[in-house]
């Protein structure tokens, strides 16, 4: 094709499908630039060499309906425009064009909320119209210290239409918006301050980030305090919201899987005791994400006093072992390895005998095949480092005391 250099990419000299202009006015294909940004690291603009301070990209619909028209008049098949097809795509662009200005921007994100749910079409046009830029904005008021009422409500309302948005780990130009600082702080605001629905929008959107990007995890664990883990176990703990609860709790493992810092915040924030009281009633799922935060957090110090100073927390874990699931054993399993390698008191040791757990030890190697694996060396190095003293205890069940493991 003939084409117009105005409608070539700067970068790949191709018909541009989703233009967008950065801050010097030239405009790229929107994943050519944002390439050249966030995977090159580059901070110049690629066509005039000036550099680049604000690396926002802003989609430029003039240019993509002058190249849609351009393509209709000389026959040619539109090369697969993200969003072109959609039938509200004009509506959207309009609402999106006075949002910023209007004093009725609740109503203008409620009909946005109203397009979204009709079709996944529409979700992805209005990604590519720049609609998670002009949440974002909205969202990130909730910073001001002269904040209204009204302003607040709108806060709340582009969060719930924002958790209508699908997003992955190939979506690199949302995932970078949404893990801007003041982003991110907007969001840790409105988790300990917006209304139950606006919390579970916030924790909902927080688990879409947490499943796309490691790095995020890290990040926020440094950012943010000890009351942001405060706010997640709240949620967590919630019965009547058990979807903002199993969000929470995922977000939880997320990213106390990739920072020791998150643990040791979490530990401070009191969550070895919100587990404990949560493990007895916990389904299947729930209690296998409770066991893996729990011995997340008895890899650190802190987690393993606070589990032994718990008054049931020994017991929790131990009713769960070959109650629930091969996962669970194997998880309650290493957290008393870990509990009895560095707080093997006579405290501790009467309690897991009295408890119950020395038993179930003692019958996982008596288990046609076992657990095998680690899970068995462990429990085999349990009983024989601590057999003996077990075994002076009159509750120490009278069938183990002839196995050479005791």
């Amino acid at each position: 094709m003939d084409i117009p250099e105005d409608f070539r990419c700067p970068i790949s000299t191709e018909l541009m499908k989703d233009p967008v202009t950065i801050s010097t006015g030239v405009s790229y294909e929107r994943k050519n630039i944002e390439k050249w940004f966030y995977v090159y690291k580059k901070t110049t603009c690629p066509a005039t060499m000036q550099m680049v301070e604000v690396f926002d990209v802003t989609p430029n619909h003039n240019l993509k309906n002058l190249i849609c028209a351009w393509c209709i008049s000389k026959g040619y098949q539109r090369p697969g425009f993200i969003g072109s097809v959609s039938s509200k795509h004009d509506e959207l662009v309009s609402i999106l064009g006075t949002i910023d200005s209007t004093p009725f921007k609740v109503s203008c994100l409620r009909k946005l909320g109203d397009i979204l749910e009709m079709s996944d079409e529409f979700k992805e046009d209005f990604k590519a119209s720049g609609g998670v830029e002009a949440l974002v904005k909205i969202i990130t008021q909730i910073l001001a210290e002269s904040l209204d009422f009204a302003a607040f409500r709108a806060c709340e309302e582009a969060l719930g239409v924002l958790n209508q948005v699908p997003f992955s780990e190939e979506d690199e130009r949302v995932l970078h918006i949404l893990m801007r600082p003041e982003c991110m702080k907007s969001l840790a605001i409105m988790l300990q301050r917006g209304s139950s629905e606006a919390r579970f929008c916030t924790i909902s959107v927080l688990q879409k980030i947490s499943r796309s990007d490691y790095q995020w995890n890290v990040h926020l664990a440094e950012e943010n305090g000890v009351d942001f883990f405060k706010t997640l176990l709240d949620i967590l703990s919630d019965e009547n919201c058990t979807k903002a609860s199993s969000c929470s709790l995922q977000v939880l493992v997320e990213i106390l899987d990739s920072s020791k810092k998150a643990r040791l915040k979490s530990i401070e924030a009191g969550a070895i005791c919100t587990l404990v009281e949560l493990l007895p009633d916990s389904n299947r799922w729930k209690c296998e994400k409770i066991m893996y935060l729990m011995k997340l957090m008895c890899e650190c110090a802190e987690g393993r006093l606070a589990l032994v100073e718990h008054g049931m927390g020994i017991a929790a874990v131990s009713k769960k072992m070959m109650n629930v699931s091969n996962l669970v054993t194997k998880i309650g399993v290493k957290i008393f390895w870990l509990i009895l390698n560095y707080h093997a008191s006579e405290r501790v040791l009467e309690e897991i005998l009295v408890c119950g757990a020395v038993g179930r030890l003692v019958s996982l190697l008596q288990m046609d095949g076992g657990v095998g694996g680690p899970t068995t060396e462990r429990v085999v190095k349990i009983l024989q480092l601590h057999g003996g003293r077990w075994r002076r205890y009159p509750c120490f069940p009278i069938e183990f005391k002839k196995l050479h493991w005791c």
